[in-house]
């Protein structure tokens, strides 16, 4: 959701604080804000829209203020406007506040403080920590912030300033992102890492319930008591390069040309050239993996797919059942779960709301859970049993593409980990596996190479042609399925243009009423075990009029016959074709949105991360 930075140093930290809100516009960019600790009090600048519109606001002028907050807002609580922008005041101006997450009780905050005289300027739930914390400020900023903190409920991270200790900002986190980084002569604190990262690499993760103070000498922590807690500084592998679009014209194109590597990353060290998977550093008990029942997967958006399109392995491969569920509902549907139903949280922040809430209620129950994400330290990791990382790096751009197949990968590595604990899969298949598994980032990279280096896929010629449509219908089959979902996903998120995505066996008792002549239908045909019934769908879509655009096995010329475009992609064995089928499905949406003269980095109503339900 929101992206908050803090400087504490002895530099002037307006420009660093802009700087890192530009690295985080990602996490939202309804409006922006800044608050400075001057000498004369606190001098905040808040404006609309994206971060231009702030830096326009705040104008040219210099400011010796080297300590100060930044925010860049999603709207969540209250509509995007200038007075409902971060940062928020308490009554007397002396306090301002940054905030990420959701206050959920914030009502019933704000009626008891109001009733004691409080007066408020904005719509936001964010502004009654700001009002907390001027009640308690007698005692300090650091145990004002520790008492406001104690009042809220939701999942929050916040950071305070006061004119009256104008050297240092107060920070905590409960179930939202915080990280401080630590440099020489100054300290910063922001909702993500990118935000610093071409300052330090040296990072802080914030426990939940901890408060940190900040200031040009260092970082102290305590924990929710009051008591001080050592915290160790971890250096992160990232360069500044990895925040940076790398001489691609958008964050969404570097991060689809970066997919081989992520998908190698994600792969290395954990399947060696034999085809034998090591997932030892999933840490569960082989007991509780050979005594499952069932097995639950609870994700949202392109998660989802990713869970989705595992499923189908899992069942083949591992001989478990398995149900794929959307988080959002899952908590609310009195799921059965026992110690003997793992439930699989995919999330690829670690901080995705509804995702941790179903985890937790898994915990609660007794089951088992399995935690699959891209950020170490995150929430997922200290609400699951058990972490499996993806590996995919930095993502920036809005629209999810490498932790995507990322996310695959992992899953089908824990599906061949799994099959060989319970036996499910001779040896010599589960092998053979591994080995293509093992071989996916060339493949996905020989695709790549083919776009890059003028190779004609069809990708640019079907977008050109079909960009003004104002309807697309995806369909596809078994693991296929998945893949239509999450391109139909991609283009309806960055094009804006209305996309259904069915079973295709699912096509004549509805969809198939919205074609029409010249319908532009995209047809997921890798090579399956159920490729011919695909082809029998592929001509009912023929028989109404509509352009069929294939995305296929290369050699297929069964479906060359069929379709009016093909986009093509290295033939392997159909449970692991949905990564390489995924890639010309990111492009065609990009295209199409590039030729729409849309911004594919920064999608309207959309937020990189979901940390509010």
């Amino acid at each position: 959701m929101c992206g908050i930075v803090g400087y504490a140093g002895r530099r002037p930290g307006k420009p660093i604080i802009i700087e890192g809100l530009r690295r985080l516009e990602y996490r939202g960019y309804d409006s922006a804000g800044i608050a400075l600790v001057e000498e004369s009090g606190l001098a905040t600048v808040r404006a609309i829209g994206n971060l231009d519109a702030l830096v326009a606001a705040a104008g040219d002028g210099h400011s010796p203020a080297c300590v100060g907050l930044g925010h860049t807002r999603w709207a969540t609580h209250g509509r995007p406007s200038e007075v409902n922008a971060h940062p928020h005041a308490d009554c007397t101006g002396r306090i301002s506040i940054v905030l990420n997450g959701i206050i959920e009780n914030h009502k019933e905050l704000r009626a008891e403080l109001r009733a004691r005289g409080h007066e408020f300027t904005s719509e936001t739930d964010a502004e009654v920590v700001a009002h907390l914390i001027e009640e308690e400020i007698g005692a300090g900023l650091p145990p004002a912030v520790r008492a406001a903190a104690q009042r809220l409920q939701g999942h929050f991270a916040f950071c305070a300033v006061s004119a009256d200790e104008p050297d240092i900002i107060v920070g905590t986190r409960h179930e939202a992102p915080l990280v401080v980084g630590v440099g020489e002569g100054e300290t910063f604190i922001a909702s993500a890492i990118p935000a610093f990262l071409s300052e330090t690499r040296r990072i802080v993760v914030i426990e939940d319930g901890d408060v940190v103070t900040i200031s040009a000498t260092g970082a102290s922590f305590t924990d929710g008591e009051g008591n001080a807690v050592q915290r160790p500084i971890d250096e992160v592998a990232w360069d500044v390069d990895a925040a940076e679009k790398g001489g691609y014209e958008t964050f969404m194109l570097k991060e689809i040309y970066e997919q081989p590597v992520a998908l190698a990353d994600t792969l290395a060290g954990r399947v060696d050239e034999r085809g034998e998977v090591d997932l030892s550093e999933v840490e569960f008990d082989p007991a509780v993996l050979r005594r499952l029942r069932r097995i639950y997967i609870v994700a949202c958006g392109t998660s989802y797919h990713a869970g989705l399109i595992a499923s189908y392995a899992i069942e083949r491969l591992a001989r478990v059942p398995v149900q794929i569920e959307v988080a959002s509902e899952f908590r609310y549907r009195d799921p059965v779960l026992d110690a003997e139903t793992l439930v699989i949280g995919i999330t690829q922040s670690g901080e995705t709301a509804d995702t941790l809430a179903a985890m937790r209620l898994a915990r609660a129950a007794g089951a088992p859970v399995l935690a699959v994400t891209n950020i170490m330290g995150s929430q997922a990791t200290r609400e699951a049993d058990a972490v499996l990382f993806t590996r995919a790096g930095l993502e920036i751009g809005v629209a999810a593409t490498k932790t995507h197949v990322a996310q695959v990968a992992a899953l089908l590595l824990f599906t061949l980990d799994l099959a060989r604990r319970r036996d499910s899969l001779p040896a010599e298949e589960r092998l053979r596996l591994g080995r293509e598994l093992r071989a996916l980032p060339l493949l996905v990279q020989r695709l790549l190479d083919g776009q890059r280096n003028g190779g004609d896929h069809g990708v640019r010629r079907v977008a050109q042609r079909y960009h003004d449509e104002r309807f697309f219908l995806y369909l596809g089959r078994h693991m296929g399925y998945g893949v239509c979902l999450e391109g139909a996903l991609k283009l309806k998120e960055i094009s804006y243009i209305p996309t259904e995505a069915y079973a295709a066996g699912e096509m004549k008792h509805g969809p198939i009423a919205l074609l029409d002549k010249g319908s532009p239908v995209v047809i997921v045909a890798t090579d399956s075990p159920v490729f011919a019934k695909l082809l029998s769908n592929v001509e009912e879509v023929r028989a109404r009029g509509a352009d069929v655009i294939a995305v296929a096995s290369e050699g297929n010329s069964d479906i060359a016959e069929l379709a009016d475009d093909v986009l093509w992609v290295p033939a392997c064995d159909p449970l692991l074709a949905p990564i390489v089928a995924v890639v010309p499905l990111q492009l065609l949406a990009y295209h199409i949105a590039r030729l729409k003269g849309l911004n594919v980095d920064q999608p309207r109503n959309l937020a990189k991360t979901v940390t509010v339900e």
